[in-house]
């Protein structure tokens, strides 16, 4: 059964939020020289598709802004294109100005046939299979993906034969530190209230610290890496779902392979936590 969208609050935005839209874009614009300053590790935007018509695979960290605001930044400023982040379902359950905010942002309900529509219209989609769940790590889970079997996007974008790009974040869960296993005491305490409160035993919140044992962040600087892009066009003669499989897999071993890459590239950076001293010597993608 086909899912029923509102068009109009996907692609034709009302008049509020065209004008949200512009103010978004000029801030956007005034603190480029800020993130500029924190010099993030950014690589393979030359591989990026100019048309702007593919859809960015990406991992989530604990501290979620890094990807959410880095990604659509450097592809804007790359190929100068708008990305629609999927938001939440629990999104399109919003309203007044927080959903405009978001809304002018570009984000979207994930779902389907929201990124159908968005596909039927050329745009530069971002999703993240693992959803929330991936963002509340406990400590061990650092950079792990969390997927659960997840392949709605490969199986969309081989209907659409819409190319996928993966593209990596290292740097936010480093920000905070989980201070307890999954499996520890508090670990299953914790799980248990969120099944309580959500239903799911996943989106528990695990118990962190930032600077010390305080919550403020602690400084990190962010790795960003764009993959190639994986073509989606079902070979003749391949079945639907093994070449569903096959896309979905292929994404995910990119994905991995980027994250490892990062990971090694950020271990051997002496501006890793954004010492000043070490600014010049901050190692610069090539």
């Amino acid at each position: 059964m086909t899912e029923t969208i509102d068009v109009d609050a996907v692609i034709n935005h009302p008049r509020r939020v065209q004008i949200l839209r512009g103010a978004l874009e000029r801030v956007h614009d005034g603190i480029a020289p800020l993130i500029d300053l924190s010099r993030p590790y950014v690589s393979g935007l030359e591989m990026l598709p100019a048309d702007g018509r593919f859809l960015l695979i990406g991992n989530h960290t604990q501290f979620v802004g890094g990807e959410v605001l880095l990604i659509p930044h450097f592809v804007r400023r790359a190929i100068g294109v708008r990305v629609r982040p999927l938001a939440d379902r629990r999104f399109g359950q919003q309203r007044g100005f927080g959903r405009d905010l978001i809304t002018a942002y570009g984000g979207v309900v994930g779902s389907p046939e929201t990124a159908r529509e968005l596909m039927r219209h050329n745009e530069t989609i971002l999703v993240f299979p693992g959803g929330g769940r991936e963002i509340a790590k406990f400590k061990g889970e650092e950079y792990h993906r969390n997927w659960n079997g997840r392949s709605g996007f490969a199986r969309v974008a081989v209907e659409n034969n819409y190319p996928v790009v993966p593209v990596g974040l290292v740097g936010g869960d480093d920000v905070y530190k989980s201070l307890v296993a999954r499996d520890s005491a508090l670990g299953r305490l914790s799980q248990s209230i969120s099944t309580k409160l959500t239903g799911k035993a996943d989106m528990a919140m695990p118990l962190m610290r930032g600077i010390g044992p305080t919550l403020i962040p602690r400084p990190q600087r962010m790795y960003l890496h764009f993959g190639e892009a994986i073509d989606t066009a079902k070979p003749a003669g391949a079945s639907v779902e093994n070449w569903v499989s096959s896309v979905r897999n292929n994404t995910q071993e990119a994905l991995e392979a980027i994250l490892t890459d990062l990971l090694t590239v950020r271990a051997h950076d002496p501006f890793r936590e954004l010492n000043p001293s070490a600014w010049s010597n901050a190692i610069i993608a090539t």
